[in-house]
């Protein structure tokens, strides 16, 4: 696309109405002002550098340029620590409403709050609109409880073991609520287990240091080698001792649950542990062997009791209570996680499957149906599967009301809108990106109704900007339009090839949606290029397969190389893996020979793909997996016009016969 389409794209009339000044984006894009966008990216890379006197060197030539909220915030975030309260003030009354404001609001309270200046944090955090730092919310419960003693203890105990990495304002808030008594230390021990089961020693030795100074070293030890702590103990553990133990026994099963569910099941453990602690170290064993998808995890998770353990070890008990067809146990594992992870389509989806297999009679069924149909519709893998089991096929949702000159107008004078789309264009992906988020976002103030969704979504795909105009168009709940939430960009190109070497093209779609969202330029952070995100040594052995002569590296990211490259190792993996849609969307993802591993050996069971896909151990190739199947069947409706199945193209999932040999079994 042009460039100068989206510098045109408000008039100047609206431009004087939205800025100060006249902005860059009103004008036509000449040398000069092409010199100014140069000087913006020199102060993105000056900002990543931490280079604060570069960066209010440079301000001063980008006054009036539309994203100098952008350069403002790289500057005044640069030297925040020495910042005066009147120059953050300044700030945010200048850019008053706009994304930088609230983000530089979002970066003063956490500095605020590590300061323990609690009278200017209590004065700014009612003006921040994001509100979603668990960081900041936890100073503001430590705030209110120390001005109004209000009964936050809840609140923090939930966001501080929440949290993945070790933080100080949930650390401060719970320290708070623990010398308050609000809290019991147990809520330290809890967050303790979690680092240990997590790989997060800091996250450990933070809580437990709230209680004892002294234990960070013990912990850290305990963390390096379990087995030396577990051997050496005594038959008589007092409670603190104990609490050491279980974190021993938690980390041992993070290496090897074999070997901790042999050191768990000896007399002095069975004796002095609780059930509740044995429970919690049973879950882990568990989850560990079934992320390795060992037949023994089913039975070292009934070794513990559901209503002690945490919802991820649950889920993991659900998975393998699938493998295994235990219906029952999928069943209890459901019902003893929280009410919001029961709420989650995957799992309402397999609670109505466990009822109907269990189904006593027509109370059972009648409840089975009612939870499907709560969930049904075409909006996403668990989504589609519950239609399916009421009866119904996948189509194209009837499209919504045709948007208003006024409705497309209203999001085209958005200056956030606006100023993302112009960052995106110069090369500030992910500052545009941000904008663009919070700008559309249904729960800030003043946030879009679902028609202004739709708008917003329709300026993106104008400008092709692919990525915002699928994320913003599936916010919305009500009405749908399904073009664009599956835009087909290259549609020649990507027929065309796919046609030519026997691909379904509504499966590659269904694959470049999820790789890239179609961003031509799109690179991963271990450096997949493109929008098929293929990597360089995948790229030069495909080309040689494929007969591509000449291959140059750098050609990866030019669009027709990309899509001959991806398409032909797609269509490798894909025969390699006799023709199953989900195995080959996994070997895209995470390299044939961990799905060949994942599919079991002889005599392992053949098992509905469904089942397989949520047995996936890697969290983004299990997501990875049913997202491309869910897009495949979507697209597939849109490019056929006819009801589609998302179950006849899972599938079922075994091992390889082993009179089979692998059509290429050099694939990378």
């Amino acid at each position: 696309m042009q460039f100068h389409t989206i510098l045109t794209s408000i008039s100047l009339l609206s431009c004087l109405a939205l800025w100060p000044q006249a902005p860059a984006h009103a004008q036509s894009r000449d040398a000069g002002h092409a010199r100014t966008d140069e000087v913006i990216l020199e102060m993105s890379q000056a900002f990543r550098k931490a280079d604060a006197r570069r960066l209010s060197a440079l301000l001063p030539q980008v006054r009036g340029h539309v994203l100098e909220p952008w350069a403002a915030y790289w500057e005044l975030r640069a030297r925040l620590e020495t910042a005066t309260p009147g120059e953050i003030q300044e700030f945010l009354t200048r850019f008053a409403d706009t994304y930088q404001e609230d983000r530089l609001r979002n970066d003063w309270l956490l500095l605020l709050g590590q300061r323990r200046e609690w009278g200017s944090f209590m004065a700014e955090y009612p003006n921040f609109r994001m509100n979603d730092d668990r960081s900041v919310r936890c100073y503001a419960l430590l705030t209110e409880f120390n001005s109004r003693e209000l009964d936050v203890a809840r609140q923090v105990e939930e966001l501080w073991l929440a949290q993945r990495e070790a933080d100080d304002g949930c650390a401060a808030a719970a320290e708070q609520q623990i010398r308050a008594g609000k809290l019991p230390p147990q809520t330290a021990w809890l967050r303790a287990r979690l680092g240990m089961e997590n790989d997060r020693l800091r996250v450990a030795t933070q809580a437990l240091d709230l209680l004892n100074t002294k234990w960070a070293s013990t912990v850290s030890a305990i963390y390096a080698n379990p087995a030396h702590f577990l051997d050496g103990k005594l038959l008589a553990l007092r409670p603190r001792t104990k609490e050491l133990v279980t974190l021993a026994l938690i980390r041992l099963a993070v290496g090897d649950p074999a070997a901790a569910a042999t050191e768990i099941d000896k007399l002095r453990w069975k004796t002095q542990l609780t059930q509740e602690e044995r429970s919690w170290v049973w879950g882990v064993i568990g989850k560990r062997a079934a992320m390795r998808l060992s037949d023994s995890a089913m039975a070292y998770f009934l070794n513990g009791q559901d209503k002690f353990m945490h919802d991820d070890q649950l889920a993991w008990k659900v998975r393998s209570a699938l493998r295994a067809g235990n219906w029952v146990q999928v069943s209890t594992a459901i019902a003893a996680m929280s009410e919001g992870q029961r709420k989650d389509a995957t799992w309402v989806y397999w609670r109505a499957r466990a009822l109907l297999s269990l189904a006593m009679g027509e109370a059972d069924r009648a409840e089975a149906t009612r939870l499907l149909a709560s969930i049904a519709g075409v909006g996403g893998f668990y989504e589609q599967l519950a239609l399916e089991e009421l009866g119904q096929r996948i189509t194209t949702p009837e499209r919504p009301t045709a948007l208003t000159p006024e409705e497309k107008e209203t999001v085209r004078r958005n200056a956030g809108l606006n100023r993302a789309l112009y960052a995106i264009q110069i090369g500030l992906r992910s500052e545009g990106v941000r904008e663009w988020n919070y700008s559309t976002n249904l729960h800030q103030r003043g946030g879009m109704s679902e028609r202004e969704l739709l708008a917003a979504a329709d300026l993106a795909c104008q400008h092709e900007v692919w990525d915002r105009c699928i994320n913003t168009s599936e916010r919305t709940k009500t009405v749908i339009d399904f073009e664009q939430r599956f835009p087909m960009p290259h549609k020649d190109a990507v027929l065309s090839r796919a046609r030519q070497i026997g691909l379904d093209p509504a499966y590659v779609y269904g694959l470049i949606r999820q790789e890239s969202r179609f961003v031509m330029d799109a690179r991963s952070g271990v450096g997949a290029s493109g929008l098929m995100q293929v990597m360089p040594p995948t790229a030069s052995w495909t080309a040689k397969k494929i007969g591509l002569s000449n291959f140059k590296p750098h050609q990866i990211t030019e669009r027709d190389t990309n899509i001959a490259i991806g398409t032909g190792y797609l269509k490798l993996v894909l025969d390699d893996f006799a023709g199953s849609l989900p195995l080959a969307a996994a070997a895209y993802n995470a390299g044939p020979s961990r799905p060949r591993s994942w599919r079991g050996q002889n005599g392992a069971p053949v098992l509905e793909a469904a089942i397989w896909a949520e047995n996936v151990p890697f969290t983004e190739t299990r997501d990875y997996v049913k997202k491309v199947l869910s897009n495949t069947t979507s697209y597939a409706a849109l490019i056929s016009g006819q009801p589609q199945s998302l179950k006849s193209r899972l599938g079922v999932v075994g091992p390889r016969d082993a009179s089979a040999t692998a059509m290429s079994s050099d694939l990378p």
